[in-house]
Parts: C-alpha cells; sequence; structure tokens
C-alpha cells in the first residue's frame, strides 16, 4: 500500500506535466502509467506523425531536383525512401523524449509507478504490474489524465489490413494503394505524408468536404494541393466494409444515394477521431458525473466527486496535448492551494498538412453569428519575401486578423501556407494578451520573416496595407 498526497492516472501531456509541477510544488506525487511515459501524444501520435510527415516532406522536396533541378541544385538519380529506417530514426526521438520525461519527473521527487490502474473507490485504486506484485495506492487528490483511444469503425474493425493512425506509424514497408477513411486533421496529414513517398492515397470522407472543421477559405489551398497532386477524395461517402478477393483488397464505399462501389487498396487507414479512454480502469466505482461521452469537470477542471480532478482528452474538445499540458499545471496548482481556472481566451490548434493551417480564436463567421460586427484583414504568403525564398509563396497561403469593429480587438488569427504552424504563438499570445488591430500593425517584424505577415494583415484590416 502507498498513501501518497497527489496520485495521478497517465503518463501523457496532461499527467507528467500535472505530476511534474505537483512535485516542484512540494506535494507528495505519484504517477501511473500503463505504458511509456509521454502518452498518446509522445509514442505514438503527434512526434511520430511530425517526424513521418519531416521525412516525406524531405523526400518529396529532394525529388524535385532530380534531372533540370530547383534553386540551382540537381539530382543526377531520383532518392531512394527506406520505412523501416525512417521509423528507426522515429522510434530513437521517442524514445529520447520519453527519457527525458522520466529525468523531469525524478528531478520533480515524482514517484512512478508502471502498470494498470484500476479504481475500487474514487481515492483507492490496484496497480496491476508486470514485474511485481499488484500495487494498492491510497490518494488523498486524485487527478484522471487517461487521454483518448482511436475511434473505430463497428463495420471496419483493426486488423492487418485495417489500421489505426498508430498502426500506420509502425508500418516498416509501404503500401502501394492507401485508402484513408476520414478527411480530418489526423487522415489528412498522415495521408499527404503517405502520398510524398509514393503511395497512391484516396480519402473517404462522410461530411461534404474535408477538415469540416476549418473554415473553406483555410481549407482552400489544402484542395488545390491535392488536385495538382492527382489525389482522389470522395466526400459525401460513407465506408461499408472491406472485401478480400483474389486480386486483393477492396473497400466497399457508397456516395449519397448511389450504388456502392468499390476501391481497390492494399490497407486502409481509418481515422475518423478519437473518443475519451473511460474503460477499463473502475471510472464505475468512482461515482463521477459525465457531459456525454466526457468526464464532468468546473472551471478548476475539478470532477463531480471531492478532490478528484480530471484533464486532457477525458474532459472533452478540443482533444489537444498543449491544452492537456495546460490543465495539468492548473490543476497541480489549484491543489497546492493556489486560486486557478481554466480560462483561456483561445487554443490554438494546428492542422500540419499541405499547406499547414493554424486557427486561433473566432472566424469572421464565428464572430458575425454570435453577433458581433468585425472587421478582417488578410495577406498573403506569396507577397512576403520570407516565404517566396523558402519557395513557399505559391500554394494560395495567407494571415487573416479578425478584429471588433467597434474596438478593435482582436478576436482571431488563421493562417494557411508552408511553414505557418510557427506562428501559432505569436497568435496565440495576441489573443491572450487582449491585442488590438493597432498593437500587431505597430510592432516591429524582423525582415524578412514570415511574422511581418501579421502585422501586415492588420494594416489592411485598418484599411492601410503597405504591400498589397
Amino acid at each position: 500500500m502507498i498513501d501518497t498526497r497527489v496520485l495521478v492516472v497517465g503518463g501523457g501531456p496532461g499527467g507528467y506535466v500535472c505530476a511534474i509541477r505537483a512535485g516542484q510544488l512540494g506535494l507528495d506525487t505519484t504517477l501511473v502509467e500503463s505504458g511509456r511515459l509521454g502518452g498518446t501524444c509522445l509514442t505514438r501520435g503527434c512526434i511520430p506523425s511530425k517526424a513521418l510527415i519531416q521525412a516525406a516532406s524531405r523526400f518529396d522536396a529532394l525529388t524535385r531536383h532530380v534531372g533540370d533541378g530547383h534553386m540551382g541544385i540537381s539530382l543526377a538519380a531520383a532518392p531512394r525512401f527506406d520505412l523501416a529506417q525512417a521509423v528507426r530514426w522515429k522510434d530513437g526521438i521517442v524514445e529520447r523524449l520519453s527519457h527525458g520525461v522520466a529525468g523531469l519527473l525524478k528531478k520533480a521527487k515524482v514517484r512512478v509507478v508502471y502498470g494498470h490502474a484500476c479504481f475500487s473507490d474514487a481515492k483507492t485504486c490496484t496497480v496491476t504490474r508486470s514485474d511485481a506484485p499488484p500495487l494498492r495506492i491510497r490518494a488523498e487528490h486524485v487527478v484522471l489524465a487517461t487521454g483518448s483511444v482511436a475511434a473505430p469503425l463497428p463495420h471496419l474493425p483493426y486488423g492487418p489490413d485495417v489500421l489505426s493512425s498508430t498502426e500506420a506509424l509502425a508500418l516498416t514497408e509501404l503500401p502501394r494503394r492507401l485508402v484513408v477513411v476520414g478527411a480530418g486533421y489526423i487522415g489528412l496529414e498522415l495521408g499527404i505524408a503517405f502520398a510524398k513517398l509514393g503511395v497512391e492515397v484516396s480519402f473517404v470522407e462522410a461530411q461534404a468536404r474535408i477538415l469540416p472543421g476549418y473554415d473553406a477559405a483555410l481549407v482552400r489551398p489544402v484542395e488545390q494541393w491535392l488536385r495538382t497532386h492527382g489525389i482522389a477524395v470522395h466526400v459525401n461517402t460513407r465506408a461499408l466494409g472491406i472485401e478480400r478477393r483474389a486480386d486483393g483488397l477492396h473497400l466497399s464505399v457508397q456516395t449519397g444515394a448511389d450504388p456502392a462501389r468499390t476501391i481497390a487498396c492494399d490497407k486502409v487507414l481509418v481515422a475518423v477521431g478519437r473518443r475519451p479512454c473511460t474503460q477499463g480502469w473502475g471510472l464505475e466505482q468512482m461515482a463521477i458525473d459525465m457531459n456525454g461521452p466526457f468526464v464532468k469537470i468546473d472551471a478548476r477542471c475539478h470532477t463531480s466527486m471531492r478532490n478528484v480532478w480530471a484533464i486532457g482528452d477525458l474532459v472533452g474538445e478540443p482533444m489537444l496535448a498543449h491544452k492537456a499540458s495546460a490543465q495539468g499545471e492548473m490543476v497541480a496548482e489549484a491543489i497546492a492551494g493556489h486560486r486557478r481556472a481554466f480560462d483561456p481566451v483561445a487554443i490554438p490548434a494546428v492542422c500540419f498538412t499541405e499547406p499547414e493551417i493554424v486557427a486561433v480564436g473566432l472566424t469572421p463567421e464565428q464572430a458575425k453569428a454570435q453577433g458581433i460586427a468585425v472587421v478582417t484583414g488578410q495577406f498573403p504568403l506569396a507577397a512576403n519575401g520570407r516565404a517566396l525564398t523558402m519557395d513557399a509563396g505559391a500554394d494560395g497561403g495567407f494571415v487573416r486578423v479578425t478584429a471588433r469593429a467597434d474596438n478593435h480587438l482582436v478576436l482571431g488569427i488563421h493562417a494557411v501556407g508552408a511553414h505557418a504552424s510557427e506562428l501559432s504563438g505569436e497568435f496565440a499570445h495576441a489573443l491572450e494578451m487582449g491585442a488590438v488591430l493597432e498593437d500587431l500593425a505597430h510592432t516591429i517584424h524582423v525582415h524578412p520573416t514570415l511574422g511581418e505577415t501579421v502585422p501586415e494583415a492588420a494594416l489592411a484590416a485598418l484599411g492601410r496595407a503597405i504591400h498589397i
């Protein structure tokens, strides 16, 4: 039996940050993790996928230099790609980061227990361990950070040929043909990466367009990239099941009321979203109120049970690692007696497609739906010198600023374009600090950088654009 002040269940970006901060605050803290420290994001999600995307983009860029070349650089032969070697490189990054998390927890004097926790009541759990007898833990405060799992489709069960994002990132051989079911950000990020590596990729999306969570203007450059590269996108289309024939695998689909048809493929990647991990660890024994499939919390991430907290994907959208980390830090400080609440002005979101999309705050349409009169300013990356020197200005990308018409308070900043993700911090900072258009317009940015697009967009909203 271990008695601890704080018990954190789940070592992902929410759980381990919460445990580290609690340890820094002098709280006796125990973290239980059933797998590798870092959770889904580090071990089988964000970091592995960005590693694959980087490798695919590098390979794709090299192919442009074959023959006559590009930028004065030419290659006599096409580059070769070894997926198994790339996976080993990716695994090395994951291993290094996971060890880094372990070191940070040790530094903060957090007790780490590896095993599967199952609660018998709200404050007591038994941890089943593979290398030691079961361990009971009793805590004064419990922080639930169990994360999420890939949402399956009942008629497309996972198996050797039907993959979740986890299995797709662990492939050691490229399939010749890949069908991606779901054209949200996970499906598009991975599908585009595989397409850059020479895989014949098709997308099947049940809704009317790809990336339905982003406004149409932001999605348009991504749609253009897909068209330019001959990638089939089937919208308003449902995946019905798979058939194994003598000539290989076929995915049965139906578009609207049309007759069902099949798409030949070698693998199917199901990327229709994620659902909170609420099964298998005793949630039903804790008498906690739910909000649909998610754990219900208040502004401090406190549940309906005294001294039980929940963070991250378990508590609802947006299911993003940086949201979980922010909540984890806040909860640790709340347990330590600090006056804290989780009330960000905006939570930035990035879609690492080709090109990248950044969304922070309200779009013009969302603001108008709330009855807010707005002014907007948009600046094309094609007019930015740094973008052109990075060969990144021809993808239709732009930065757009949305502000209140009356007092110019910035409500949202959105962008689409190569390397746009690196601007997300500036966007979020502007909203969190309550910036107005004049703040953005009058802040001197380094030339030449992509960041110059921000004041340019603000100037456009003020009706006095300089470079367009």
